[in-house]
């Protein structure tokens, strides 16, 4: 479900027009639904509603502030993977203790921050520790418990564990195979704990599982709970009581119409496997971020020519891999269609081959000197001339936190809508922003 529409061959989002949007913002520009966030974030809570789930949203998936804070003023919590994430995070309103610390690579100065629940480098107040730490290899626990031991605080700790579960798409988002660079090995993980136990600087009290992204079928996750689930009983069996277990994210968004299973088909299969851990007070948290933001958003770019060769046909657009990685980076599916169309044209389902009258195959690409510079290829669109608007569908996630500055080309535009208006959440860069951090440049 998403709040993006056709009516009158014209694309809405909720109550704005997306031409409306493009005149008062202009393009490149990514437009987020204020509603179709809130209602994902409410449906997956409501799904996952017997084990009183802590949600906490995944911000590298969409980091803008004001999107954060739409769902931090909902009740989400703020899955972090670096002091720029938290730094947003804390920005966002989120209380510490309501974010969750992850990633494989944590410095001192990310630690500090999280132990003392502030990005201020120079905090001096007291300590207000984030909710937990989620741990990526012994060495890591050593030294959140040095960097705890000199702030004199007591580190909460959750031990990312490699299940070894087959799941996701494309080889550069599955995060549990055997090369993974994710997680420990659950004998690795009890060696920690062990470690640890008892240490007055570090508390082992938690597991954590995320084993990839995009992931279209419950029946990964219900294999790997069923593992962190054993796990956790071998931990309490060895002396470690486990209060806390993250199961991640990795739900799949729509990139076409019913490509995602509803959030019951997800909670109805993992549910039951964490029922027994909350009913003896273990915390059940999860990390979604593409379900959440995923059609949650477009991006919304100009065509500048339409360019024939005798073999193809190339829509160019004032954005490719710089506004949008994924289809570059992924080979990933986007649907993509113009922001108006004749009554012929409206889509009733956003699909792979759409079987209309008068459709051209054209590759939609971007005005970047690379090869690899293409939104769509091999593309089934309605005819469409310079100055035409397409609309990128399902770019909430993973679009603007990815984007980049590659032939210095500016950052896009962002903008959200609720109901009948809309307002700039980031305005777009300029050329001078582009070398604003070069030193001496200006």
């Amino acid at each position: 479900m998403d709040l993006f529409c056709y009516r009158e061959g014209r694309l809405w989002c909720e109550g704005v027009a997306a031409d409306e949007l493009v005149g008062r913002y202009g393009t490149p520009t990514y437009v987020y639904s204020h509603g179709t966030l809130v209602h994902h974030l409410e449906e997956l809570t409501r799904g996952f509603a017997p084990v009183d789930p802590f949600v906490c949203f995944s911000v590298k998936s969409c980091p803008n502030v004001h999107v954060l804070r739409a769902l931090v003023e909902r009740g989400a919590g703020m899955d972090v993977v670096s002091l720029g994430e938290m730094h947003r995070a804390l920005a966002a309103g989120c209380p510490p203790e309501r974010i969750v610390f992850a990633g494989v690579g944590k410095d001192d100065a990310e630690l500090r921050a999280a132990l003392l629940g502030s990005t201020d480098p120079a905090y001096a107040g007291p300590p207000r520790p984030i909710a937990m730490i989620n741990a990526e290899s012994a060495a890591e626990v050593d030294r959140i418990s040095r960097v705890a031991a000199g702030l004199g605080v007591r580190a909460g700790v959750a031990v990312r564990v490699n299940p070894l579960v087959e799941a996701g798409g494309h080889a550069y988002i599955k995060t549990a195979t055997h090369a993974s660079k994710f997680g420990v090995t659950f004998d690795q993980c009890a060696q920690i704990a062990a470690a640890h136990r008892g240490s007055p600087s570090v508390w082992v009290r938690g597991v954590h599982v995320h084993i990839g992204s995009s992931i279209a079928t419950a029946d990964p996750y219900e294999e790997a709970i069923r593992r962190v689930v054993g796990l956790v009983e071998r931990l309490g069996s060895e002396g470690t009581a486990i209060d806390h277990v993250d199961i991640g994210g990795g739900f799949a968004a729509d990139y076409t119409t019913g490509q995602a299973p509803a959030v019951p088909t997800y909670a109805q299969r993992v549910v039951p496997l964490l029922l027994p851990l909350r009913r003896r007070g273990v915390r059940v948290m999860l990390e979604p971020g593409r379900m959440i933001a995923g059609n949650s958003g477009v991006l919304l770019v100009r065509v500048l020519y339409v360019k024939r060769s005798p073999e193809k046909t190339f829509v160019i657009c004032d954005a490719g891999m710089n506004a949008l990685l994924r289809p570059a980076l992924y080979d990933a599916f986007h649907f993509v269609w113009p922001a108006r169309v004749g009554p012929e044209h409206t889509p009733a389902r956003r699909e792979r081959a759409p079987e209309m009258p008068g459709l051209v195959s054209v590759d939609v690409v971007g005005p970047l000197c690379e090869s690899g510079d293409f939104l769509a290829r091999d593309r089934a669109l309605p005819p469409v001339e310079p100055g035409d608007v397409l609309a990128v569908f399902t770019a909430g996630a993973y679009g603007m936190s990815m984007a980049n500055r590659y032939n210095s080309r500016g950052l896009p535009a962002e903008v959200m809508v609720s109901g009948e208006s809309s307002r700039l959440v980031r305005r777009r860069e300029t050329i001078d922003d582009v070398i604003a951090h070069e030193l001496g440049a200006g």
